[in-house]
């Protein structure tokens, strides 16, 4: 599933059908009692810088989602009790949190029962002009996937006499990109069955509701003297008290507004030159390595710094119950690469599969977690709290062969926001590149010449391997 907008996924006109959830789901909801089972970290910072964004004057919609077609005439009512079954499947997709929307008040879960969850339908009517319908998908998910409101998921199809292209919204506080690549295969393989009258098996899916609780329960145990709160300590310390940025001029003005943000997305290479490219960084750790080590010359050369600093996006799917299973699974590890001391690629190579050996396990501490035991206010003024470059290898996920076919994405909000966040996609037909960053006309300028140098490096390694 290749990575973009909502603008760019292909939408053609149809009949518009959506599915929220029904009004007697909610009803219950309101007079659920507490669940003793807390927020992740993730979570809570998540929703707190929500609340203290929109405080500061501005909306930014977060949400993440999914776009896939299903061929021939639909049957709503499969399609509808599909949607319903995978959403029980997740227990995340049934639990919200109370909040008075204080910075010191607690924020409460609640869990609906799978059988107090309903959907209800409702047939929006007809969309003749592709633009319109993209503009009010666009205008309803910002609307209903909103981290301050629940229920914060929506499910849609458009119709038409050759097919369904199905596009669903959640707030990110309940997926993550692995989530979303997982779904076009579970819905497809539910709605089938349904049209043919015969039942799925039911997979053993763990709860990241149970996830939140145990990760927490490990978090709250260690205190400020802890080695990787240390380790964090020095780290944002070389980081001039901040958490990193991308560390090329973005045009931004120092204290200025949150700047609009523009979506930067398109092949990076064919899958021979991906193939050529990991099988050269296989040694050193793979692909990952070797983008973050191109990134880091690429940098080097456009900003001068002479040690790239970043933060590592690493899935937190330790085990194998949260495998299929629908959650936030992220956690971030620092590294550091003295870049301009690197005397080649494979120099930098080495560089940075050291850092990770040494420092991915800080990834299983969440980092907001960590910031409060530093006791720094980092009061959030952005939906982003550094800048990332990620690596995801999505070809093992089920269905991943039929993407191109089911006009499969997955689906980014763009909105907002002072950080570069990039990611590489290992698809079948290559490597995938897309970023979001601020909509300044030196951004643009230095995010092009990064796409453009990390496309010559990794293209020039894969080409010059034997």
């Amino acid at each position: 599933m290749r990575l973009t907008d909502i603008h760019r996924c292909e939408i053609r006109p149809g009949r518009l059908v959506e599915w929220t959830l029904s009004p007697a789901t909610v009803e219950v909801a309101a007079a659920l009692p507490e669940d003793a089972r807390p927020p992740a970290y993730i979570q809570e910072s998540h929703i707190r810088t929500a609340r203290s964004v929109r405080d500061d004057g501005l909306f930014v919609p977060t949400w993440l989602g999914a776009a896939f077609d299903i061929p021939g005439p639909v049957d709503l009512d499969a399609l509808q009790e599909a949607l319903r079954a995978w959403t029980l499947r997740h227990e995340t997709l049934r639990s919200g949190f109370r909040w008075g929307g204080g910075s010191g008040d607690p924020m409460r879960r609640f869990t609906l029962d799978a059988d107090a969850v309903s959907l209800h339908r409702e047939d929006v009517g007809d969309f003749p002009d592709a633009t319109e319908l993209t503009r009010h998908l666009q205008d309803r998910f910002d609307g209903v996937a909103d981290a301050l409101r629940w229920p914060n998921l929506i499910y849609t199809a458009v119709v038409r006499d050759d097919g369904v292209s199905v596009y669903m919204a959640f707030d990110h506080s309940n997926v993550d990109a692995y989530s979303i690549y997982r779904i076009p295969a579970e819905i497809d393989e539910l709605y089938a069955a349904g049209v043919e009258g015969r039942s799925v098996p039911r997979p053993r899916v763990g709860s990241y509701v149970d996830f939140c609780e145990a990760e927490r329960a490990d978090a709250d145990r260690i205190d400020g003297d802890h080695d990787i709160v240390g380790r964090w300590r020095e780290f944002i310390r070389r980081c001039d008290g901040r958490l990193p940025s991308f560390p090329v001029d973005l045009g931004l003005e120092p204290g200025g507004p949150l700047p609009e943000q523009k979506l930067l997305r398109g092949p990076l290479v064919d899958a021979a030159d991906a193939a050529a490219f990991e099988a050269y960084c296989r040694p050193y750790g793979g692909s990952l390595v070797g983008v973050l080590a191109a990134t880091a010359q690429v940098v080097h050369e456009i900003g001068g710094e002479p040690v790239y600093r970043t933060v590592v996006p690493f899935h937190t799917r330790s085990r194998s119950q949260w495998s299929q299973s629908v959650g936030w699974y992220v956690g971030g590890a620092p590294i550091e690469v003295p870049v301009a001391r690197a005397h080649d690629f494979t120099d930098a190579l080495r560089t940075v599969r050291a850092q990770l050996q040494a420092n991915r396990r800080m990834s299983r501490m969440p980092i907001d977690r960590v910031l409060r035991l530093l006791g720094t206010d980092f009061r959030p003024t952005s939906p982003d709290l550094y800048s990332i470059v990620s690596y995801v290898d999505a070809r093992d996920v089920p269905g991943s062969g039929r993407w191109p076919d089911r006009t499969a994405y997955a689906l980014l909000r763009v909105s907002y926001g002072d950080q570069v966040c990039a990611w590489v996609t290992r698809l079948p037909e290559g490597l995938w590149f897309a970023a979001r960053h601020p909509d300044t006309d030196v951004a643009h300028k230095n995010l092009n010449l990064y796409v453009e140098r990390l496309r010559d490096i990794v293209a020039g390694v894969a080409r010059a391997r034997p």
